[in-house]
C-alpha cells in the first residue's frame, strides 16, 4: 500500500487539522474534532447538517459553507460518525431554526443519526437520500444507498435555508430533490482503507464492476470492460428506467478519486447522448470529484430533474471547499 499518511492511526485527524487550516476563511473544526462548522452562522436560520464515513472527500465536509451545509460530522474512513458528533454539531450551529440532518441510506448512518435527533434539545427533522439504481440492498445499507445524488440534495436544501425557507418547508424539498434524483456508479479498480492496507476488492485488468457502491460494495455485476459508449448506455437506461418524468435534469459526472478530469469529461459527453435519448434535456452539468471512495478508478452519473423552484436554489450562490459559484 503506497499512500501519502503518517499512519493509518492518525490519517483523519491530521486530514482534517489541513483541511481546516487551509480554508480557515470558511470553516472551523469542533472540538476533538467532532465536526465541522460554518465559521459564519445566521442567527434564525434552520441548520443543515450531514456527516458520514470518510474518504468520501469532498463530501461531506468539503460542502460546508454559504448556500450548503451548516456542519458536517466526520466519521473514520467508510464508518459513521457518532451519535456524540452529531449532538455537538447541533449544539454548535442551530441558532433558533432547527435542525435539518440529510443522511445517506446507510444502516449505522441512520441509526446514529436518528439517536442523536431523539436525543436533541431542539426540533430536528431527516432527509434520507437512497438515489442508487443498482441494488437495492449491500453489506452498508438498508434499501437503496445513498450515493453522489446526496451532494445535490445538500445544494438545493442548502440555498433554500440560506433563503429563509423553514426546518419543515426544507424537508419536503429534501424528500422531493432525492425521489426527483437517480444514480448509478462503475469501478475500474478498488480502493484501499488505510486501515486495512490491501484493496477491498480484485478486479483484473478487462474487469469492471457495474454498479458498485461508495464503499467499494459489489453492484449489479462484474463484466469485461467495456468502450465508455457502451457503460453510459447502461448506466444512463438503468437511471431512465427508475425515474419518473422526463424534462430538464442536472448531469452529474462524478469520480471517485482515481479517474483523470479527460475520461470523466468524455463519460459526459457519452452520458449527454444517452439521456437526450431517453427524454431528458441537458440543463446544469457538473463534472469532477464530488463523492469519491479513496482513490477508486471509476465514476457514477446521477441525473435529477428540475423544476423552477430546484433549478432556483440550485443556481443560487454557494461558497465551499468543494463547491462555489456565484459570489
Amino acid at each position: 500500500m503506497k499512500k501519502l499518511i503518517n499512519s493509518p492511526e492518525t490519517v483523519l485527524a491530521e486530514s482534517l487539522d489541513g483541511f481546516a487550516a487551509a480554508h480557515a476563511d470558511i470553516v472551523i473544526l469542533g472540538e476533538e474534532r467532532k465536526f465541522v462548522r460554518r465559521k459564519v452562522l445566521t442567527q434564525g436560520k434552520a441548520a443543515i447538517v450531514s456527516g458520514g464515513g470518510s474518504g468520501h472527500e469532498p463530501l461531506h465536509a468539503g460542502f460546508v459553507g454559504f448556500g450548503m451545509l451548516d456542519a458536517a460530522c466526520p466519521g473514520q474512513v467508510f464508518t459513521s460518525p457518532t451519535p456524540d458528533q452529531m449532538l455537538a454539531a447541533i449544539e454548535a450551529v442551530d441558532t433558533g431554526g432547527g435542525a435539518l440532518f440529510i443522511v445517506k441510506n446507510y444502516e449505522g448512518d441512520r441509526m446514529n443519526f436518528e439517536m442523536a435527533a431523539e436525543m436533541a434539545g431542539s426540533e430536528v427533522l431527516t432527509v434520507i437520500t437512497d438515489d442508487d439504481v443498482a441494488v437495492e440492498t449491500s453489506t452498508y445499507s438498508i434499501g437503496r444507498r445513498g450515493v453522489a445524488g446526496t451532494m445535490i440534495v445538500e445544494k438545493i436544501v442548502g440555498a433554500a435555508a440560506e433563503a429563509g425557507m423553514p426546518l419543515a418547508g426544507l424537508k419536503a424539498l429534501g424528500d422531493r430533490v432525492n425521489a426527483r434524483t437517480r444514480s448509478m456508479g462503475v469501478a475500474l479498480t478498488s480502493c484501499t482503507v488505510p486501515a486495512a492496507g490491501t484493496p477491498t476488492f480484485t478486479l483484473s485488468e478487462n474487469e469492471m464492476e457495474m454498479g458498485v457502491g461508495i464503499h467499494g460494495e459489489p453492484g449489479r455485476r462484474r463484466v469485461p470492460l467495456e468502450p465508455a459508449g457502451q457503460i453510459t448506455e447502461e448506466m444512463i437506461a438503468a437511471i431512465a428506467g427508475d425515474l419518473e418524468g422526463r424534462g430538464d435534469a442536472i448531469l452529474l459526472v462524478n469520480g471517485f478519486g482515481g479517474t483523470p478530469q479527460m475520461e470523466l469529461y468524455l463519460m459526459f459527453h457519452a452520458a449527454k447522448a444517452q439521456m437526450e435519448k431517453h427524454g431528458f434535456r441537458l440543463a446544469r452539468s457538473l463534472v469532477g470529484n464530488y463523492v469519491t471512495s479513496l482513490e477508486m478508478a471509476g465514476c457514477s452519473i446521477t441525473l435529477s430533474l428540475l423544476d423552477d423552484e430546484i433549478a432556483r436554489h440550485w443556481d443560487a450562490p454557494v461558497h465551499t471547499a468543494g463547491l462555489r459559484w456565484g459570489m
